[in-house]
């Protein structure tokens, strides 16, 4: 599966409007943004991911004898477009904001900038990645702020949506924030710790529950959590884990990375009572791990209950993002020059519906931090070769309520470019951080988020505003094609 060619990993229509332009040549160059609307879960935020992937997509994309073969077999495609695919390969720039970076609603988070037929092609594969990664990672990233501090295991993949969406999904997960995957391919893949404990059927396979511990215990005195609910929690359980702890203890083994799992009942009611056995045997410093179809509203409601959890094991709800399923990330064209022309002519896209109305034109983001807090103010949308001063005055407005304006005293601000290129005439010019250096990045970007927009219920809305020149231009674009509706 990683050795997979995905040029074919396209919508049909990517391939049929292809073939059109090859037989109604045109020297275009377009710039295509990939964003998204609204933020996943009703959150304040999202997090980027799957850019390496990206990459890896573009640097390979070709179109073998086979693809050849089964494109010719459809019937569709004529031998001349067909021979043009056996050579073809992509030749474009791309532009994109890292992985673990918090990002906001219609701002480009990837940004292609091809001759048409290759920016048209790539469409389908670009939105596939960033849109899964992107949204497990905003996922896992709301369960661990809840953890507030506590570590968060992933174990989803005997959950996950085939196993794609299992290696990739604990790959974001990671980046968000969790301590380890259960899934030990994308440790290797990765390099991101795999974590377990046992099942179940461990403790059934054995005579008894304290022969299962004890076995355990022996084989792994270094990591020793044990499942205490097959039978009962509290008058079975942990009791024999506590027998087995203080065998441990007395036969000098060091009592480090060692507790319970519970992963069944009332989870506060259970972890309180079992906190208050262990450390009344001398074992107060134990993990006490719950699983049990965890997420960031329950996690968030068993530490207002005064739980006595400190580890979380999280799978189906995290690797399935299962009360927001899909990111929701599109691709439009923005704007268009001739091979030769100095200037792209920016495009819009009109719909009755406000948000679908698209920024037109060549565009970067910068990030607008506050200097005293290191915390963000805004995101401004703005024309690709724009520069700002950042000891002037800046004022921002809200691009649909106009009114709506903020003054930025200069000198009180900072400014951060956050597209960077990573495609560079077809080639890569970007290398790609370790998933845990993204973790850690990710990790600094949601500390620059105020408390407001983490919060679940009705968060803070980041301002994404677009600048002076770019808001006149789309302003502009709307005037003129309102007129020339008119006029018909």
């Amino acid at each position: 599966m990683r050795a997979m060619n995905l040029t074919l990993l396209t919508d049909l229509y990517e391939l049929t409007m292809m073939q059109g332009y090859f037989k109604n040549p045109t020297d275009q160059i377009v710039v295509f943004d990939a964003f998204y609307r609204k933020n996943p879960c009703d959150g304040g935020y999202a997090i980027a991911a799957g850019l390496e992937q990206i990459i890896e997509y573009i640097r390979d994309l070709h179109f073998a004898p086979d693809d050849i073969d089964y494109l010719r077999s459809l019937g569709i495609f004529e031998p001349d477009f067909l021979e043009y695919l056996r050579g073809f390969h992509f030749t474009g720039d791309i532009y994109a904001i890292p992985e673990g970076t918090v990002v906001f609603p219609r701002e480009p988070l990837i940004k292609v900038i091809a001759p048409m037929m290759e920016a048209q092609l790539v469409e389908t594969a670009i939105l596939n990645i960033l849109n899964h990664q992107s949204l497990i990672a905003t996922k896992a990233a709301r369960v661990v702020y809840a953890a507030q501090g506590d570590g968060i295991m992933e174990f989803g993949l005997r959950r996950a949506q085939g196993p794609d969406a299992g290696i990739y999904g604990a790959r974001a997960a990671m980046i968000a924030g969790c301590i380890g995957t259960s899934n030990v391919l994308t440790g290797q893949m990765f390099g991101a710790p795999v974590k377990g404990t046992h099942a179940h059927s461990w403790i059934m396979s054995f005579p008894d529950e304290y022969t299962a511990f004890k076995t355990y215990a022996d084989l792994y005195p270094d990591a020793c959590i044990l499942l205490v609910d097959t039978y009962d929690v509290l008058d079975s359980g942990v009791p024999n884990a506590i027998r087995v702890f203080r065998e441990m203890r007395e036969a000098g083994l060091p009592l480090k990375g060692y507790g319970i799992r519970i992963d069944s009942g009332d989870l506060a009611y259970l972890s309180k009572k079992a906190y208050h056995m262990l450390a009344e045997a001398g074992f107060g410093d134990a993990i006490i791990s719950a699983s049990s179809d965890l997420d960031e509203y329950l996690i968030d409601s068993l530490k207002a209950q005064g739980a006595r959890i400190n580890s979380w094991g999280v799978g189906t709800n995290l690797i399935t993002a299962k009360d927001n399923p899909a990111f929701g990330g599109v691709y439009k064209l923005a704007a268009v020059k001739n091979q030769g022309d100095k200037e792209f002519v920016p495009k819009i896209k009109l719909s009755e519906n406000s948000e679908k109305v698209t920024n037109p034109g060549d565009k970067t983001v910068f990030r607008i931090y506050d200097k005293e807090t290191n915390k963000i103010r805004a995101d401004l949308i703005c024309l690709a070769d724009e520069t700002f001063d950042e000891d002037k005055d800046m004022i921002i407005f809200d691009p649909v309520e106009t009114w709506k304006k903020t003054r930025i005293k200069g000198g009180t601000y900072r400014l951060r470019e956050l597209l960077t290129q990573v495609i560079r005439k077809g080639e890569p010019c970007y290398t790609s951080p370790s998933v845990m250096e993204i973790r850690d990045i990710c990790k600094a970007e949601q500390e620059t988020l105020w408390d407001e927009t983490r919060r679940f219920i009705n968060p803070h809305e980041v301002y994404v505003d677009l600048s002076d020149k770019l808001y006149a231009i789309k302003s502009a674009l709307l005037e003129e094609t309102s007129r020339k509706h008119l006029q018909k």
